[in-house]
């Protein structure tokens, strides 16, 4: 009579795997409806469709249709006219005197933000510490605010009613803000890089053109766009520091649409059109840069 012995792994030994089974198809999770972020999407949805049809069906439209059939209206007929009397009118003028004072403020403000940034980002010294201090002040104070002060300075510089008088107070009022985002993206530079830079036998100055100003770019788009739209949207200073139909600019000049017991909703909404192609332009190209502006220093 023969005895089978089972024996265990011996002390030390992992025991051997068990046998697979047979495998059970697992089961597949379907995700559950968001509905409450497909609500809030067709909500946003129609907030941001609705105005862009109305501007853009109605500025296709003639004035008697726009009265008779209603503002939301499917037009039975589109007509270019509108477009024909606005830019054979002060529009092209106005125009001009906008991309003049966007371009400039922009100019201004990128010259004068990415070494004031870099002196803050890399400098140690205690004056430019509390000059960035007074820098910051400039965010807490609204152009409303300061408004009769700089008026009474344009006249005394004489530059009342010219372009100058709209470039340097906006320019001014935009560079603290200019001045935070690129202090934020610079500082995303490894220090190592301008150490590098620093043993190669760069100076400062080379260190901004060279270095500093291939790696700013995403940040100095984003201060560009920000700074070409609040010049471009200006209304305040235009309105107070200009009088001349020479220097007028769009915001101003749209009125000149308006008449003095009506207003023309066609002629309006195709001037309106018309100014707001350049910014969805200039967004459309930049939009990439403007991303990666915003979130720099995100991460520190």
């Amino acid at each position: 009579m023969s005895t089978t012995t089972t024996t265990g792994p011996a002390p030390g030994q992992d025991a051997p795997p068990a046998p697979a089974g047979p495998s059970r198809p697992g089961r597949v999770r379907r995700a559950r409806p968001n509905l409450v972020g497909g609500l809030g999407a067709g909500v946003w949805f129609v907030v941001v469709a609705v105005p862009l049809y109305f501007l853009l069906v109605t500025s296709f439209r003639a004035s008697s249709d726009y009265l008779s059939d209603g503002p939301l209206a499917v037009p039975s007929g589109l007509t270019t006219d509108n477009y024909l009397e606005v830019l054979t009118s002060n529009f092209p003028r106005y125009f001009l005197n906008n991309v003049l004072v966007a371009a400039a403020c922009v100019a201004i403000v990128l010259v004068l933000a990415l070494p004031a940034a870099y002196a803050i980002v890399r400098s140690r010294s205690r004056w430019v510490a509390r000059g960035f201090t007074v820098l910051l002040l400039g965010l807490a104070v609204p152009a409303q605010a300061v408004i009769v002060p700089l008026y009474l300075m344009v006249t005394q510089l004489r530059l009342y009613d010219t372009l100058l008088a709209i470039i340097l107070p906006t320019a001014a009022f935009a560079l603290p803000l200019a001045v935070v985002v690129l202090s934020s993206s610079l500082r995303d530079i490894p220090g190592e890089l301008f150490e590098a830079a620093v043993l190669d036998g760069a100076g400062p100055g080379r260190v901004l053109v060279s270095l500093v100003l291939p790696l700013a770019r995403p940040g100095l788009a984003t201060i560009g766009i920000f700074t070409a739209l609040q010049a471009w949207n200006g209304f305040l200073f235009p309105l107070v520091l200009t009088q001349d139909a020479s220097v007028r600019v769009l915001t101003l000049g749209l009125w000149d649409f308006q008449g003095q017991y009506g207003t023309n909703v066609p002629l309006i909404t195709a001037a309106v059109l018309l100014s707001l192609l350049p910014l969805l332009v200039v967004y459309l190209l930049g939009r990439r840069f403007l991303l990666a502006g915003l979130t720099a220093g995100a991460g520190r």
